[in-house]
């Protein structure tokens, strides 16, 4: 019985990594992590985020794609209005397949820094990991930070 496996390429992933190589000399991105790979080349650890915003109960919802993650390997930190979410991806998988022995790893650090709104406290900040799926809730403006009206006597 023979087994059929499919490999799926993502030309992008090429882009991203021209442009990373291009550019690294000059700037260093701060959602980006660099880890050591098993050749002289170092690779980036850039989880994806999403960002949506809900007028209806005025909140941020900011999704992080952390598959493999457990909620134990993620940290997420409220420093001076800056919400800091990082972590460390260390996977290892191994098996043996017609007489091919194959493993892989997954490893290296990340951190993604979002700018808050001024008032916002870490109390405000709400977190929940499901299925490799970060989402970090917050308000968008807090009370005392909307606009009122003053009447003119």
């Amino acid at each position: 019985m023979s087994t059929v496996t499919r490999f799926y390429y993502d030309p992008f992933t090429e882009f991203d990594r021209l442009f990373d190589d291009a550019f690294s000399a000059r700037f260093s991105p701060s959602s980006a992590a660099v880890t050591e790979t098993s050749s002289d080349r170092q690779a980036v650890v850039r989880p994806r985020m999403d960002l949506y915003e809900n007028k209806d109960s005025n909140t941020v919802t900011a999704a992080f794609e952390l598959p493999g993650l457990k909620s134990e390997d993620v940290s997420i930190e409220v420093h001076q209005n800056c919400l800091v979410v990082s972590g460390e991806f260390n996977k290892t998988e191994s098996r043996e397949d017609n007489g091919y022995a194959v493993r892989e790893r997954r490893q290296g650090k990340f951190s993604r820094t979002l700018q808050l709104p001024s008032g916002v406290k870490h109390e405000d900040v709400k977190a929940k990991m499901e299925n490799g799926l970060l989402t970090v809730t917050f308000p968008k403006d807090v009370p005392e930070q909307q606009p009122r009206r003053i009447t003119v006597s």
